[in-house]
């Protein structure tokens, strides 16, 4: 079977913890744990979920670090989100690679994810990325560099476009690493890019959902299962409250009328949806902890175009 799975942020970074050097190392180990339980006999591609080093650990305009700037004079976070995705991508290849029980090859692949410069995004950017800026001479600068700022109580954050992914530009070498037997680390996200008049391509100022990154990988690739792997059992309904209930199967469409209530999980419903509907094939959501389980369909909330008799389902709901 071939397999994407997509790692949350929250299966990597424990709600209240600092997010220091030794909680992620410990995190990752125990992640490459449970996904060496689904690599032998499988292709595996593990998706990781860059956005907690994006949008938290990074200032949004970085005085204290000397970078070369790009043509347009302005310094670019694709550089930054490079170095991030490769750092996340070798420590999983690291941890993995000393799971593993036979000699499987691993490897980390720095993804660049075409998007369409005309998609209406780029004229309302709103993904806030960057520590806050609370200091007047950087929100000088960030004014200076004409940045996109929102304010929320606390301080300024810069807001980037957030379009639609459209193609994979690795799409080759990802299949031919699949095809040897190796297990792929790389970034949902990616660096976006877009085509200019002579189709010459060029790194652009947004944010790819790591998600909807994950997803056009898996449809790429021709997978059998796209899975997003959380800190959660599955897709909660009525959450918070004495009636909720896990939802165990969920059609696209219904899947994407509760992503408009959703929050967090909106990112994971439309992905998972998306994918179930453009393939006819299977995405899963469910806890990390579960993966073999959500692999083999008995744990989580899988989102498939196949029309399930409730009856069925033990423990959980059916939304058509």
């Amino acid at each position: 079977m071939r397999i994407v799975i997509a790692l949350a942020e929250s299966a990597l970074h424990r709600r209240g913890e600092k997010g220091c050097s030794e909680d992620e190392a410990h995190h990752v180990r125990a992640a490459a744990a449970q996904l060496a339980r689904v690599a032998d006999g499988n292709d595996l591609v593990i998706v990781h979920d860059n956005e907690h080093h994006n949008g938290h650990h990074r200032s949004a305009v970085p005085a204290s670090r000397d970078r070369a700037p790009f043509h347009n004079g302005e310094i670019e976070r694709d550089v930054f989100d490079a170095e991030t995705n490769v750092g996340v991508g070798c420590r999983f290849e690291l941890e993995l690679r000393n799971c593993l029980t036979s000699a499987r090859p691993c490897a980390t692949l720095l993804t660049m994810v075409e998007v369409d410069r005309a998609d209406p995004a780029f004229e309302h950017p709103d993904k806030a990325i960057g520590a806050f800026i609370v200091d007047e001479r950087a929100l000088a600068a960030a004014h200076a560099k004409h940045w996109s700022l929102t304010h929320d109580g606390i301080g300024y954050r810069r807001v980037v476009p957030n379009p639609r992914p459209k193609r994979l530009l690795q799409t080759q070498p990802l299949h031919r690493l699949i095809e040897q037997g190796t297990v792929v680390m790389c970034s949902g996200g990616g660096m976006p890019v877009v085509a200019a008049a002579d189709g010459a391509l060029q790194g652009v100022q947004a944010f790819i959902d790591p998600y909807g990154g994950a997803a056009l990988i898996a449809e790429t690739i021709d997978a059998d299962l796209f899975v997003i792997a959380t800190d959660m059992a599955g897709v909660i309904l009525d959450c918070g409250t004495a009636n909720s209930k896990l939802l165990r199967h969920g059609h696209p469409s219904a899947v994407r009328e509760f992503a408009l209530s959703a929050g967090a999980m909106a990112p994971k419903l439309h992905a998972a949806s998306r994918f179930a509907e453009r393939t006819g094939r299977r995405a899963a959501i469910g806890a990390l902890a579960d993966v073999e389980r959500l692999v083999d369909g008995t744990a989580g909330t899988t989102i498939s175009c196949e029309r399930v008799d409730p009856s069925s389902i033990l423990g959980g709901s059916v939304a058509r």
